[in-house]
């Protein structure tokens, strides 16, 4: 029987490095094994140094393993044709051009690539299927999505039949995959869930968080990998002393507070991808073979990078207007803090200020030190604060739709209203309409959005653009043509807000290495495809070169110098550089001291 193994955790404290580890050590144990990504920001491919995509390739040079990267877009495309494929022969045009429009939606991508990784649960071809799972918060999404659709058609057969996503009778046949994966999901022998965190305090916050949210749908976690642990060794100055006790403290509190299996695994002085790095991750990660150290401390010259600072005031501080601000990246490069610090130095220059974050499994409460709710939280003078929770978001909207629509529409048609707006498509419209009302809001001047990471993001950002487009395909019915171009502006005021760069500014951050690189590099693409163009670039987490006394952080940083020149050629965008801070960013007097890079 096919086993599944689960990577998750917060963004870039490595599930990649340790799924692809993994994947490789049971691979070479003689284990048909498949490794499967289902963050929509894969870097899968840069690690293993080769293509992969939305199809199972071999991995070269090693035996046994295979790939796949789900891309939600080819995902969509082969889900609409496989719901309406069977009803092309027997089915007038008009109902199946109702059937097309009915999986126009855009929740129908998240159906479609939530449809192919439930797919992988009902083969039996390989002996091991890993997967590297997209970070916590939308990991949780995914595996309650079984259970929600489930009940969801369900409830729909017993009812009108109908479902967001077209006639029950065109996904009958999912409920029975849905409640397979279900089973499968909650069985320990089959299943197994790893956690993999950084020797922090909010990455323990979320992998606490993240367990306790799965043994509430009866999904158990299997052990804890702590990963980018400092070698006591290399850590002689009193910078990176620091560090090293505070990690030893998290690692002791986290030996306390979860009850599980744990693995250690230790920083390296370079950066792991291609196959030979990852078997050493691997002998590290079964074997417990530590890499070696060089501790060398003779005074060596270090290059050095230079560039001058981006004009801040000019990006960030709102001229005629509003002003939107969007900070996202790959999971882990301190999107958060920097968007603190960002929303503390324009509020201090005397502009109201929201800071919002999109993340579901946000942690802006702990950077500010402050409880953050679904309702603006004062933080500081002229700075408030929001989460957008997506159960609130979703009951509100519902409350309100519902409430709109009593005394206009008979009771049939509001009892069908009802129906839908139980379906868990429902959820990620309710969250974007939230988004909408802080980007429409006239109650502050500026508002900076701490989003998901990157592939989420982008998610978002497309549903406007969707949205859009569904609703034209509707008007051009007649049905409610009048509501729904109502609907329509204001989505196309959205989509020119989002294109004035005016209006707005997309920030991508990044630490100097290759994926996080490559990821932003790919989502500047993507953005600009929509007509939204990237205006800055923030380096995060740059070594201070005064601290870098010993082979191990030299090595470190000279790598990043060469991906700090790289930034500078491949983006062509300014750069604000943060350095790498001795203590994590916590509370409003922390904040203050980083506006310091800012000025």
């Amino acid at each position: 029987m096919t086993e599944y193994i689960f990577f998750s955790g917060k963004g870039g404290v490595g599930k990649t490095t340790m799924a692809s580890a993994t994947a490789i050590h049971y691979a070479l144990s003689g284990k048909r094994t498949l490794i499967v990504t289902t963050d929509p920001a894969s870097n899968l491919a840069d690690v293993f140094e080769q293509e992969i995509g939305h199809r199972i390739v071999p991995i070269k040079g090693i035996n046994n393993l295979f790939a796949m990267e789900i891309d939600p877009d080819e995902a969509t495309r082969e889900y609409k044709e496989r719901i309406i494929e069977p009803f092309r022969e027997i089915m007038p045009e008009d109902v199946i051009a109702s059937l097309e429009e009915n999986l126009s939606g855009p929740c129908t991508t998240e159906m479609a690539s939530f449809d192919r990784f439930i797919d992988f649960m009902d083969i039996d071809e390989y002996d091991i299927i890993v997967f590297d799972t997209a970070p916590t918060g939308h990991t949780i999404r995914l595996l309650e999505l079984p259970v929600d659709w489930s009940r969801h058609i369900e409830e729909s057969t017993k009812m009108s039949g109908q479902t967001c996503l077209g006639p029950v009778q065109a996904i009958q046949e999912a409920k029975d995959k849905y409640d397979r994966a279900t089973v499968l999901l909650k069985d320990p022998w089959r299943t197994k869930f790893i956690f993999v965190m950084r020797p922090e305090k909010l990455s323990l916050y979320e992998t606490l968080r993240a367990s306790k949210e799965l043994e509430a749908i009866g999904i158990k976690s299997g052990e804890i990998i702590i990963n980018g642990i400092l070698p006591e060794e290399v850590c002689e100055v009193g910078f990176f002393r620091k560090k090293y006790e505070d990690q030893q403290k998290v690692i002791k509190e986290t030996e306390v507070s979860i009850n599980r299996p744990r693995r250690y695994m230790f920083l390296r002085d370079n950066e792991i991808k291609g196959i030979h790095s990852l078997k050493g991750v691997a002998g590290e990660l079964f074997n417990g073979k530590k890499p070696s150290v060089k501790v060398e401390n003779e005074i060596v010259h270090q290059s050095d990078f230079s560039i001058g600072k981006p004009d801040i005031n000019q990006l960030l501080l709102p001229g005629r207007g509003r002003k939107a601000i969007f900070f996202t990246g790959k999971g882990g490069v301190g999107k958060t803090s920097i968007s603190c610090t960002a929303a503390l130095y324009i509020s201090q220059r005397g502009f109201r200020t929201l800071l919002v974050t999109t993340d579901p499994a946000a942690h802006i409460g702990e950077v500010l030190d402050i409880e953050v709710g679904s309702e603006p939280t004062k933080i500081a003078d002229n700075l408030d604060a929001v989460m957008i929770d997506q159960e609130e978001a979703f009951s509100r909207y519902r409350e309100r739709v519902l409430s709109d629509a009593k005394g206009k529409y008979s009771d049939d048609m509001l009892a069908a209203m009802e129906e839908e707006l139980n379906s868990p498509c429902t959820e990620e419209m309710a969250a974007f309409d939230r988004f909408i009302q802080f980007i429409e809001s006239r109650d502050y001047e500026a508002v900076i959005f701490d989003t998901a990471p990157t592939g989420h993001t982008l998610r978002l950002l497309d549903l406007p653009f969707d949205y859009a487009r569904q609703v034209e395909m509707m008007i051009a019915t007649g049905e409610g043509a009048e509501v729904k171009e109502v609907t329509q502006n204001r989505f196309k005021h959205i989509i020119e807000m989002l294109r004035d760069k005016e209006k707005t500014v997309f920030s991508l951050v990044l630490y100097p290495e290759l994926t996080p690189i490559m990821e932003s590099y790919r989502a500047m693409g993507d953005l600009k495809e929509a007509g939204i163009e990237t205006q800055l670039v923030v380096a995060n987490m740059v070594l201070p070169v005064e601290v870098c006394t010993n082979d191990f952080f030299r090595n470190r940083r000279k790598m990043q110098i060469k991906y700090l020149e790289e930034i500078k050629d491949v983006f062509n965008l300014p750069i604000l550089q943060f350095p790498l801070m001795q203590d994590e960013i916590k509370g409003i007097d922390a904040l203050k001291k980083a506006l310091v890079f800012y000025q």
